[in-house]
């Protein structure tokens, strides 16, 4: 199942002397479109946290491209991948709206951990949460 983007314009507090974005604000940035994704897929944070789930970050890549500047809006396309009831992958691109030119790809692996963060298999212990899930995930049928 398809979202729609996160789009916002990049803040000045974001950029570095160079006047671009520094490199270190776009794990922030992947971090809110996942957070606008699992809210688009009905499980926002607060809620999956109220069950007492936790999703820690267990990778981050990224592939600077061409960087966002002051006020540029963008847009972050992600794509659940790789879910297997308990770990889970999301790829994603940064396109910048103002230039017209893809600035980063990503890609962040995390899993589904109880409080203590021992890891969780969904479809066991969160049937709902397990279903919900899996109807974003990106199977590459397009």
């Amino acid at each position: 199942m398809k979202t729609t983007p996160y789009k916002r314009r990049a803040y000045y507090y974001e950029t570095d002397k160079m006047g671009i974005v520094h490199h270190s604000n776009y794990v922030r940035i992947l971090e809110e479109s996942r957070v606008d994704l699992m809210t688009k897929a009905g499980l926002p944070f607060t809620m999956v946290e109220q069950m007492g789930l936790m999703i820690p970050v267990l990778a981050v890549q990224l592939e600077y491209k061409f960087p966002l500047r002051f006020d540029d809006e963008f847009e972050v396309i992600c794509r659940l991948t790789d879910f297997n009831g308990c770990k889970f992958s999301v790829k994603y691109e940064v396109n910048n709206l103002t230039t017209g030119k893809l600035a980063l790809t990503a890609e962040t692996k995390h899993c589904f951990t109880d409080e203590n963060l021992m890891p969780v298999r969904l479809k066991k212990k969160f049937p709902e949460v397990y279903e919900k899930f899996s109807q974003y995930v990106d199977k590459g049928e397009d």
